[in-house]
């Protein structure tokens, strides 16, 4: 694949060519092999919220809201991204993932150098600690493909943290780096976790095929109905369940990355 076409883009427009370009593949796995952990751990979240169905179930005001911003981004209205972008911050707020002092924020836009022009990959949700991003959220928009659009993200986010530590800090630079990143389709997730060396940024920066492969792992929920599940997402109580344990187990890979980026 070293002759395929490789030309500066912003990251919103990258899609399979770039993933073929930079030797980049994605390979997914079952719950226990890419969580690394079995049987998966037991949501911390109000018992409402397993047990209820709708909204208007709720007894607490912010379950209420997180099951309404759910609804909301299974009916999006046509071209606003803002519905999916607000489920995936009261889901991320309630589940514990950005505690003090992490914020999660949206549109966030990261400089990304491609064959030697600077470019930007904008997010649609992070969360972050200081200057660091430590998860990034990606929404399938008019089924776009969101995995190019995440990798890339990634990628701007280890060139962005490498520069900052060498330019600022003072600091070496890192060598790998393991980014937690999610898409969503609706409240439906696909959980990855994307390796990124200093290799692969290079040669992305440089317009180059690197010559070792990227491998991308990710899982897919398995939820009860698999052939409704984008019609479904987290609505169905099972679902919901199933798919709150993978976020609950998810959420030690972005610790580790605090952990190991302080």
């Amino acid at each position: 694949m070293a002759s395929l076409l490789r030309s500066p883009k912003s990251g919103s427009d990258w899609g399979p060519n770039e993933l073929l370009a930079y030797n980049i593949d994605i390979q997914f796995q079952d719950a226990a092999t890419f969580f690394d952990v079995n049987p998966l751990p037991q949501p911390a979240v109000p018992s409402e919220v397993l047990t209820r169905l709708d909204a208007d179930d709720m007894t607490n005001d912010l379950n209420y809201r997180f099951v309404r911003y759910m609804d909301l981004a299974m009916d999006p209205v046509l071209a606003e991204e803002s519905a999916v972008d607000d489920f995936a911050v009261s889901l991320l707020t309630m589940l514990g993932y950005a505690p003090r002092p992490r914020m999660t924020r949206t549109r966030v836009d990261i400089p990304i150098t491609i064959c030697g022009v600077q470019c930007h990959a904008k997010t649609d949700v992070c969360v972050v600690d200081g200057h660091d991003i430590l998860l990034l959220v990606q929404e399938d928009k008019e089924r776009k493909d969101p995995e190019p659009q995440l990798i890339a993200e990634a990628i701007a986010a280890f060139q962005a943290n490498n520069t900052r530590r060498t330019r600022v800090l003072g600091q070496d630079a890192i060598d790998v780096k393991v980014m937690p990143g999610i898409t969503l389709v609706g409240s439906l997730p696909t959980f990855y976790k994307i390796s990124v060396a200093k290799e692969l940024a290079q040669a992305v920066a440089l317009g180059h095929f690197p010559a070792t492969p990227t491998i991308v792992y990710a899982h897919l929920p398995a939820v009860p109905r698999p052939a409704r599940r984008l019609s479904e997402g987290m609505k169905p109580l099972d679902n919901r369940r199933h798919i709150l344990t993978c976020y609950e187990a998810f959420r030690q890979f972005v610790n580790w990355q605090a952990f190991h980026d302080s």
